[in-house]
């Protein structure tokens, strides 16, 4: 099978690799049919997740059909179609009885960090069965792509994490896919104003369709000033910090109101500065984490009811066989105008 191989910072090759195996048994194995490219997998190509070793195939979202099951998966079968969450989850340990899934003992992100992902023709799912969700029929299968990973980030460590509520003020610091994902999952929540900020033009007019009430360029405007102005010199209620690096951190630090919450959503790759002289006494909290997708049965509901429609995320489409240009394309966002990059079989 083709499979995209990570073989270190910077360098990584679509090889074929061997079609892989049930297991054990409450494995699956998945034909995948359609998958994408996430900003952490870029942050891992950097170098920032030493936890991936080279040889490791990346990817963490798609949806396929079930091509074989272990004697234990109750749930699927061979020609089911299938949503893959991002997230492995035993369902029984003590993390998962608490819904924290992302830390299962056996389980929590695995696919394309420490075993191999899903940017492949196949690949082995551990946990089948609460670790994958049935797609009903007619659903738009690119869409709930969007489904594996950031829509729920979006939802759990953004809008959740955050307290997000009706008639208050966010502001969402970076409009790559995530932080799109945030705001669509923020207008659930109908907040009376919803501020993007981003260096990239077409991002912030994707993000005026999408919702936002109002959009800074923080090249040309300082995003600081910009929304203490908006709120009226009191700064927002929830700050979300979604690209990863100080400088939005900073920005979310500097313009969260009193008793407001810093959700981190971002993968940070080096340390940012923490102003607890100036933060200490504004009764903030600051969130972060790493996504459960408990929030995943709801947003498929949503989905494949119309409700919330994702597919708009997606910009540009590529076949196994362009895994690398589809790389170069979400490598190079502020050029191509990328946002998520579909790859189908």
């Amino acid at each position: 099978m083709k499979a995209l191989v990570y073989h270190g910072p910077g360098r990584k090759a679509v090889e074929e690799r061997p079609k892989p195996k049930v297991e054990a048994p409450t494995d699956a194995v998945i034909r995948i049919t359609k998958t994408t490219i996430c900003g952490t997998d870029l942050h891992i190509l950097k170098g920032d997740v030493p936890s991936c070793v080279p040889g490791t195939v990346l990817g963490h979202e798609g949806v396929g059909v079930v091509e074989e099951v272990g004697a234990g998966v109750t749930l699927f079968k061979k020609g089911d179609p299938v949503l893959i969450s991002c997230i492995t989850s035993c369902g029984k340990c003590e993390y998962c009885r608490r819904g924290v899934y992302s830390h299962c003992v056996s389980g929590g992100w695995k696919l394309g960090h420490v075993i191999d992902g899903t940017q492949a023709e196949y690949v082995r799912i551990l946990h089948a069965d609460t670790s994958l969700h049935h797609i009903p029929p007619g659903s738009d299968e690119a869409a709930l792509v969007m489904l594996s990973d950031i829509l729920p980030t979006g939802m759990e460590i953004g809008v959740r994490n955050g307290k997000v509520a009706p008639g208050g003020s966010v502001a969402i610091v970076g409009a790559g896919p995530v932080g799109l994902a945030c705001l669509l999952a923020a207008r659930f929540y109908t907040p009376g104003q919803i501020i993007v900020v981003d260096l990239d033009d077409n991002r912030l007019e994707v993000a005026r369709r999408f919702g936002a009430t109002h959009v800074i360029n923080s090249k040309t405007t300082n995003a600081v000033e910009a929304i203490m102005k908006i709120t009226e010199g009191r700064g927002v209620d929830t700050a979300m910090e979604a690209v990863g690096i100080p400088a939005t951190f900073g920005i979310c630090e500097s313009v969260v109101a009193v008793s407001g919450v810093l959700a981190n959503v971002g993968v940070h790759g080096v340390k940012v500065d923490l102003h607890i002289e100036r933060l200490w006494a504004q009764n903030i909290s600051i969130t972060t984490g790493l996504v459960d997708t408990v929030t995943t049965p709801m947003l498929l509901k949503t989905v494949t009811a119309g409700s919330l429609d994702p597919a708009g995320l997606i910009t540009h489409r590529f076949k196994f066989g362009e895994m690398m240009e589809a790389y170069d394309t979400f490598a190079r966002a502020a050029e191509t105008g990328a946002l998520k990059v579909l790859i189908e079989a």
